[in-house]
C-alpha cells in the first residue's frame, strides 16, 4: 500500500498548486500488485482518482480501485468509438473487492497506458498550446520529442487507447499534450511522474513567458472603476444579475474583481475572445459554452447599465436555445437552463453562479483559467478552441446527464440566501444554524463582530456561512452589510429581524433613554433591515421571506415592560404592514412570537433575565422552569424550538402564507392572537 500513500501524496501537492490543475480537475493514478483475498494469489490492481473529487483534498475514500487485468481485457470487447460510452458501465466489472469510489471517464487513460504511474492534468499553461492554432508545431517548437502531440478527442475510452499507442512509439516521451484539453504524464515511480508532470507545466509556461507578446488581448480602452466605487457598483449590480440568471433554475452567486479580470475586461479583445467561449472540457461544464458581457463602459448611469443587461440576457438566453437546437439529437437531454454561468462586467468584474456557492465560486475560478489560456495562446499563436458542436456533445453528454441524476436532493433551502440579524448568540445562533443545516447560505450579522464570526465559523467554511459586523440603529451600517452578502452569495432572499435587547422597568422607572434604545434596535432596527432587504429582493425580482423575531409581549401585556413591549408591538405591527405592501411582489412577510427563551439567550444572560425574575420572585437559575410552569404544555421554549419556526414559515411549506405571528410560548392564554 505504499503505492497507495505515495499516489496520495502527489496527488495533494499537485491540486494543491492551481498552476497545475484546476479544483476538481485532472486524475491520478498508481498500479501495484496486492494480494487476492480469495485466491491469495498476486492480482495487478489500479488506483486512480474517482469521478467527482479533487485533486488537492483526495484521500483514499476518493480512489476507485480495479483490477487491471480485467480493465485491459476490455480492449478485446471495446465496440468502437461510437459506442464507446459503453464501456463506463463496464468499468463497475473490474473493481476489486468494493472498488472504492466510482471510476471516472478517463479511468481507461489510466488503466492502459503502460506506465505504473499516470497523471492528467488542466494546467493553464499546457491548455494554451492545445487551444493555440498551431499546437502541435508549438508542443514540437517548446518540447522536441520529449511531449507528443495527442489531436481532440472526447475524453473516453478511445482516448486512453490513443495516448496508449502514443507511448509505445514514442519510449523517449515523458507525456502528451492533449489538443483542446490538458495534459497526461507518466513514470515508473510516483516522484519520476510528479517530475515529468511539473516539467511539462513548467517548461510549457517558461516557453510563453519567452515567446509571447506582451499584450495580447489589445489595449486597455478604459480603466477599472475605483475599488470602493467597484465595490458599490457590483454590489447595486449582484442582486439584478443573479435574478436573470436564476431565471430558470435559482442560483447562488458569487463576484470576482481580481487584477486578472479587470485586466482582460479592460482591454480592446475581450469582447471577440469571450464570444469565442472556453476549450477544455471541465471549463466550460462549469461556465456554460460562453459567458455573458455587459457592452457599456464602466461609467454608464446604473439604470442603463441594468436595462442593457436585461436586453442582453435575452438576446443570451436566445443564443443558447439557437445552439441547443442546432446541436441536439432525439436522445439528447433536455435542454437544462438557457441562463448563463458567467456575467462579465467591464470595469466592475465577473459574477459566477451555481447552485450553491462552492459550485458558483468554481465557476468562477474556471473562467480565471480560461482567461489565462487565451492569453497564453494569444500570446504565441491564436486562440482557437473546440468547435461548438464538440462542446454541446460534452455539455449535453448522456454520462454527464446520469452523473447530474445521481446527485443528492438538494435540502429545502438549498439556493437561498439567509441573512439573520442578532446572529451572533442566542435565538439568532441557533436560526442561523438551523437555516444553514437546511441548506442555506447564512449571513451572521451582529454588533458583536466576534460574535457573529464565531458563529458563522461554527457553522462551516465562507462557501457557506459569512459574519458581518452591523449596528441596526445605523442605516448607512445596515446598507453595508446587505452589500456585504450580495457580494458574498450574489443576494439575499431570507432575512430575519432578531436583533434586540431588554430592560425591565415600570413606566415611572423607564427612562427616555431606556425609551429610545429599545424602540431604536427594534422598532427602528427592523425598519431599516426590511428596508434594505425589500430594496434588494425587489431587484432580484425572485421573491423572498421576512421574519420578524417579535415577542408573546407584543400582545400581552406584563408587568414592568412599557418600552419592550411597546418596541416588540412596533415590531409585530410592521409584520401586517409589510406583507400587505409587499406581497404583489412575491415578499412574504411573517412573524414569530417567543417567551420565556432563558437557556442560550444573550438578552437573558445580559440582565433580562435577573429583572424578570425580580419581577416575578424566583431566583434567576430557575427562571426557564417557572416560564415552562405557566404555560398550557408545562415545557421550556429553547432557541432551537424558535429556530424551527423560522423554518417552517420559510422552507416552502406555507408558500401561501404572509402577515402570520406564531406562538412558541409552550402555550400561554393570555397571549393567544384574536
Amino acid at each position: 500500500m505504499n503505492q497507495v500513500a505515495a499516489l496520495l501524496g502527489r496527488s495533494n501537492r499537485l491540486g494543491a498548486d492551481p498552476r497545475n490543475t484546476n479544483y476538481a480537475g485532472g486524475n491520478t493514478s498508481a498500479k501495484d500488485s496486492a494480494t487476492d483475498p480469495v485466491t491469495q494469489q498476486p492480482v495487478e490492481l489500479l488506483w486512480v482518482k474517482g469521478s467527482g473529487g479533487d485533486l488537492g483534498t483526495l484521500t483514499e475514500a476518493g480512489l476507485a480501485v480495479l483490477r487491471l487485468d480485467r480493465l485491459r481485457a476490455l480492449a478485446e470487447v471495446y465496440p468502437g468509438v461510437d459506442r464507446e460510452d459503453e464501456m463506463v458501465a463496464a468499468f463497475d466489472y473490474c473493481l476489486h473487492g468494493k472498488g472504492g469510489a466510482a471510476p471516472s471517464i478517463d479511468t481507461a487513460m489510466h488503466g492502459l497506458v503502460d506506465a505504473a504511474h499516470v497523471d492528467h492534468l488542466h494546467p493553464d499553461a499546457g491548455i494554451a498550446f492545445a487551444t493555440a492554432e498551431d499546437g502541435e508545431e508549438l508542443v514540437r517548437a517548446c518540447f522536441g520529442d520529449r511531449v507528443v502531440w495527442v489531436p481532440w478527442r472526447r475524453p473516453g475510452f478511445q482516448l486512453g487507447l490513443d495516448i496508449a499507442e502514443v507511448k509505445r512509439a514514442n519510449p523517449q516521451a515523458i507525456g502528451v499534450v492533449l489538443g483542446g484539453h490538458g495534459i497526461t504524464a507518466w513514470g515508473e515511480t510516483s516522484q519520476e511522474c510528479e517530475a515529468n508532470s511539473l516539467e511539462i507545466i513548467q517548461t510549457a509556461q517558461r516557453y510563453l513567458d519567452q515567446h509571447g507578446r506582451a499584450e495580447p488581448f489589445g489595449p486597455v480602452t478604459h480603466e477599472p472603476l475605483p475599488a470602493k466605487e467597484r465595490r458599490v457598483r457590483a454590489a447595486e449590480l449582484a442582486p439584478v444579475i443573479r435574478g436573470l440568471a436564476a431565471t430558470d433554475h435559482p442560483q447562488v452567486g458569487h463576484f470576482t474583481d481580481t487584477e486578472v479580470v479587470l485586466d482582460f475586461l479592460s482591454r480592446a479583445r475581450h469582447p471577440e475572445l469571450a464570444a469565442l467561449g472556453t476549450s477544455c472540457p471541465d471549463h466550460f461544464l462549469r461556465t456554460k459554452v460562453r459567458p455573458m458581457v455587459l457592452d457599456l463602459p464602466p461609467a454608464a448611469p446604473l439604470d442603463e447599465a441594468i436595462a442593457r443587461l436585461r436586453e442582453l440576457h435575452d438576446a443570451y438566453r436566445a443564443d443558447y436555445r439557437a445552439y441547443y437546437e442546432r446541436h441536439a439529437e432525439p436522445d439528447s437531454p433536455p435542454m437544462r437552463g438557457a441562463d448563463p454561468a458567467i456575467v462579465l462586467v467591464p470595469g466592475v468584474g465577473m459574477f459566477s453562479f451555481g447552485k450553491d456557492k462552492q459550485t458558483a465560486r468554481v465557476a468562477g475560478e474556471f473562467y480565471l483559467n480560461a482567461i489565462n489560456v487565451m492569453r497564453g495562446a494569444e500570446s504565441v499563436s491564436r486562440y482557437a478552441p473546440i468547435e461548438e458542436r464538440e462542446k454541446f456533445r460534452i455539455e449535453y453528454w448522456a454520462l454527464e446527464e446520469a452523473k447530474l441524476r445521481r446527485l443528492p436532493k438538494p435540502r429545502p433551502l438549498a439556493t437561498r440566501v439567509a441573512l439573520v440579524t442578532g446572529g451572533g448568540s442566542g435565538i439568532g445562533k441557533a436560526i442561523a444554524r438551523r437555516l444553514a443545516a437546511e441548506g442555506a447560505c447564512v449571513v451572521v450579522a451582529d454588533r458583536d463582530g466576534a460574535a457573529a464570526r464565531m458563529v458563522a465559523e461554527g457553522i462551516g467554511s465562507a462557501d457557506v456561512a459569512v459574519p458581518v459586523t452591523v449596528d441596526v440603529t445605523d442605516a448607512a451600517a445596515v446598507a453595508e452589510a446587505f452589500r456585504t452578502a450580495v457580494l458574498a452569495f450574489g443576494g439575499v432572499d431570507l432575512v430575519v429581524n432578531n436583533a434586540g435587547l431588554s430592560i425591565s422597568k415600570s413606566l415611572a422607572e423607564t427612562t427616555e433613554a431606556d425609551w429610545d434604545l429599545q424602540h431604536d434596535v427594534m422598532a427602528k432596527g427592523s425598519f431599516l433591515v426590511s428596508q434594505q432587504a425589500a430594496k434588494v429582493m425587489r431587484g432580484q425580482g425572485m421573491g423572498g421571506d421576512l421574519v420578524y423575531i417579535s415577542s408573546k409581549n407584543s400582545v400581552f401585556a406584563g408587568p414592568n415592560n412599557i418600552a419592550y413591549g411597546a418596541a416588540k408591538a412596533d415590531q409585530a405591527h410592521q409584520v401586517r404592514l409589510l406583507a400587505a405592501e409587499l406581497g404583489a411582489d412575491g415578499i412574504r412577510v411573517n412573524g414569530v412570537n417567543p417567551d420565556g427563551v432563558v437557556r442560550g439567550s444573550g438578552i437573558f444572560a445580559g440582565g433580562w433575565g435577573a429583572q424578570r425574575a425580580a419581577v416575578y420572585g424566583v431566583p434567576e437559575e430557575e427562571l426557564g422552569a417557572f416560564y415552562a410552569q405557566r404555560t398550557l404544555l408545562k415545557r421550556e421554549v429553547l432557541p432551537e424550538h424558535v429556530a424551527a419556526a423560522v423554518f417552517a414559515l420559510t422552507g416552502g411549506e406555507l408558500s401561501l402564507t404572509t402577515g402570520l405571528h406564531v406562538p412558541v410560548d409552550a402555550g400561554v392564554a393570555a397571549a393567544f392572537l384574536r
